[in-house]
């Protein structure tokens, strides 16, 4: 990290403890999605063709700021292992292995303040097993750390419809499915309309959902625009010009 990087976090972090301090708000799980994504952003390096991303973070909250947390946002770790999973993908970067979000109670950090640790894992490194705790999600330091968990989500099969009419049939299960102009997304549109990396498709807790990726116009369910929303049998979603139908979708 260069020097002005530093100052500017620094001057950042000041600034979080003071407002935290003075008018008592809230940590929001957005702000810990952000400093995630800037601690992806400070330690990448170039590999040849690739960027390469850490892909295991320590968040270091105060306890009071972490039992808050906890107690309004009880899915926030693994939500926030999705958040950076598609951040990486949005941005092309590669990742050694599905993120990995570590929420520490730190009694060094101040109320307001969060710290992050990235750290990168790389699967022939890590070993047989090493990308979970021996105890089911709990490690040493009171560091409760959460794994993405294995797909739970209904197949479905939805009908693209192209700005030129033409239509195509494609099914999905869960995993997660990057939708975009640009090739490297699992399903590339033909649309201009369309942002390179527009929205998500991925499972969770036995559903499907769509999640828009910050995307220029905007994802539509049903003509409503949403920035995350389960999906159910007969939904539209509208990306740009290209319409895609949920046609069926059946639970395993």
């Amino acid at each position: 990290m260069g020097p002005l990087a530093a100052l500017e976090r620094f001057f950042e972090r000041l600034f979080e403890r003071q407002t935290a301090r003075l008018f008592r708000t809230q940590l929001q799980p957005i702000q810990l999605q952000r400093r995630i994504e800037r601690a992806m952003e400070s330690d990448r390096h170039r590999d040849g063709q690739r960027t390469i991303v850490p892909d295991t973070y320590a968040v270091h909250l105060a306890d009071e700021d972490l039992a808050a947390l906890r107690a309004r946002h009880p899915s926030l770790a693994p939500d926030l292992a999705d958040a950076a999973l598609a951040f990486a993908r949005s941005h092309g970067y590669t990742l050694g292995q599905r993120p990995t979000i570590g929420l520490v109670a730190d009694p060094t950090v101040d109320t307001g303040d969060i710290r992050v640790v990235a750290t990168a894992t790389t699967p022939a490194a890590a070993g047989p097993g090493a990308d979970r705790p021996p105890d089911g999600g709990r490690s040493s330091n009171d560091t409760a750390v959460f794994v993405i968990p294995e797909v739970d989500a209904p197949r479905a099969t939805l009908r693209e419809i192209r700005p030129d009419g033409s239509t195509r049939r494609f099914e999905v299960d869960g995993r997660p499915l990057t939708i975009g102009r640009a090739p490297d997304n699992g399903l590339v549109l033909r649309d201009s309309r369309a942002s390179r990396h527009h929205a998500r498709l991925y499972g969770r807790r036995g559903a499907l959902l769509l999640a828009d990726l910050s995307s220029t116009n905007g994802s539509w369910v049903n003509d409503r625009r949403v920035d995350e929303m389960a999906l159910g049998e007969g939904d539209r979603i509208r990306i740009g010009d290209t319409v895609l139908v949920v046609e069926t979708m059946q639970s395993d």
